[in-house]
C-alpha cells in the first residue's frame, strides 16, 4: 500500500515537472520570437529613418541667406549604423536560435544549452552597447554640445529625431528581453 502510494507521488511529481518544462518552454519560444520581432523592427526603423529640410544658413550678416536642402540619415552616423547592424545580427541570431531549439525540442545537451547561453549572453551585449551608442548621439544630436560648439539638430529634423528615438528605446526593450532569455536559459543548465 505504501509503495503504491509512493509510486504515485512519483508519477504526479513527473507529471508536474513536464507542465513545468512545457510551460517553460512555450515562454522561452514567446520571449525568442519578441526578441525576433523587436530586433527587426528597430533595425528597419533606424534604417529607413531620412528627412530632407532647407536650411537657411547666414554666411555674412549684410547678405541674404543662403537656402540649402539639408538631409538627415542613419548611415551618416556611424553609432547608428552601429545600432542597426547589432540588431540585424540579434535579428539573425534569434531566428536562427529559434530553428535550433525547433528542432532539438526534446534532445537538449548540455552543450546546446550552454552554447545558447553564450549566445543570449553576446547579444545582451552587443544590443547594450548599439543602445547606448545611439543614445549617445541621439542625445547630443537633441541637446547639442555648447563645449564643443555643436549646435541642436532635433528642433530641425524632428521627424528623423523621433525615429531614431523609436528605435533605440525598442533596442533597449529587447536588451531587456535577452537578459531574461539569460536567466531562463541559466535555470535550465543542471
Amino acid at each position: 500500500m505504501e509503495q503504491e502510494r509512493k509510486n504515485n507521488m512519483n508519477g504526479m511529481e513527473i507529471e508536474k515537472g513536464k507542465r513545468e518544462s512545457g510551460s517553460r518552454k512555450v515562454l522561452e519560444l514567446t520571449m525568442r520570437v519578441l526578441a525576433l520581432v523587436l530586433t527587426m523592427v528597430a533595425a528597419t526603423v533606424l534604417g529607413v529613418a531620412k528627412q530632407t529640410k532647407v536650411v537657411s544658413i547666414k554666411l555674412i550678416p549684410t547678405l541674404p541667406p543662403l537656402d540649402v536642402s539639408t538631409t538627415a540619415k542613419a548611415s551618416y552616423l556611424s553609432a547608428f549604423v552601429y545600432n542597426i547592424s547589432a540588431n540585424a545580427i540579434a535579428c539573425g541570431y534569434t531566428a536562427i536560435s529559434i530553428a535550433v531549439l525547433m528542432i532539438c525540442k526534446g534532445r537538449r545537451s548540455k552543450g546546446l544549452l550552454m552554447a545558447v547561453l553564450i549566445g543570449d549572453l553576446v547579444m545582451v551585449g552587443l544590443l547594450f552597447s548599439g543602445t547606448g551608442a545611439a543614445g549617445a548621439i541621439g542625445l547630443m544630436g537633441s541637446q547639442g554640445n555648447k563645449h564643443v560648439m555643436w549646435k541642436k539638430v532635433c528642433n530641425v529634423f524632428g521627424k528623423f529625431c523621433h525615429q531614431a528615438a523609436a528605435s533605440v528605446a525598442i533596442t533597449l526593450l529587447a536588451s531587456i528581453v535577452f537578459m531574461l532569455l539569460v536567466v531562463l536559459d541559466a535555470m535550465k543548465l543542471p
